[in-house]
């Protein structure tokens, strides 16, 4: 792969992260303005602007670069085969630098401070493992989808998994370690206090590692009918079990 190319898609990731965090972020800023003191219809105000904004940005970037935005996908990936270590390094640091981006371009949208620290502590058992479960969800239905040869659909499946654990899991589904990062900055209804943030990290580090053994025992193999993918920038690889990803979540 050339310079250029990597830095196309590096860019993708940028700007596909630095969005979905203006999404989640800004929509719960909203949220909270337009249904003060209700807090359900805040969650499903926040929950279904990110699940509607997440299926554009994958079907935007993905094509370009994949659309992970999320740091365990890139992780995931670069453990199948499907990146290079070099690759994963600059996605990755692509994905923080641009979810940063989407909190302080969501904060100047609402008129708020451009960088603030969250106050907002979430820390307990639960939602630990609330994390690795949202975590562990979202892999296996990025690479599951990817895996059985219907990755077309992956920006809608991995949409409707991420509006819904919204829901279904105490954390409301962060599952993600760059938009956790992003969140400290935003002292809103989507934020994380900085010392809530490491706690969460470990428990999406934990549920991708799970994952990751689930999608080897479950698909073990890359189905015949997956080597033909969306994405054009790698070709799946079905002696290897390597499979081109064309979309991620994330939050």
């Amino acid at each position: 792969m050339d310079d250029g190319a990597l830095g196309r898609r590096l860019l993708g990731e940028f700007l596909g992260t630095a969005l979905l965090v203006a999404a989640v972020v800004g929509s719960g800023i909203a949220a909270v303005r337009l249904s003060p003191g209700n807090v359900g219809l805040e969650l499903f105000e926040n929950a279904a602007a990110t699940a509607g904004a997440l299926v554009a940005i994958i079907l935007a970037v993905g094509p370009v670069s994949g659309a992970h935005l999320n740091p365990v996908v890139t992780l995931a990936d670069r453990w199948f085969g499907g990146l290079t270590t070099k690759a994963a390094l600059g996605y990755i640091s692509a994905q923080l630098a641009g979810g940063w981006t989407g909190t302080v371009v969501a904060n100047l949208m609402f008129s708020r401070v451009a960088f603030e620290l969250s106050t907002k502590t979430r820390s307990n058992g639960g939602l630990w493992l609330a994390e690795a479960v949202a975590t562990f969800g979202l892999l296996l239905v990025i690479f599951g989808v990817a895996r059985s040869g219907r990755a077309s659909a992956a920006p809608f499946a991995v949409g409707a998994y991420i509006g819904g654990a919204y829901f279904f899991t105490a954390s409301t589904s962060f599952a993600n370690p760059a938009v956790t990062f992003a969140r400290m900055f935003s002292d809103t209804f989507a934020g994380i206090r900085p010392s809530s943030a490491p706690a969460f990290i470990v428990a999406q580090m934990v549920g991708a590692a799970a994952a990751v053994a689930a999608i080897k025992a479950l698909y073990p193999r890359v189905e015949e009918s997956a080597e033909e993918v969306v994405v054009p920038h790698r070709m799946s690889d079905s002696r290897h079990g390597r499979i081109d990803v064309e979309g991620v979540s994330p939050r």
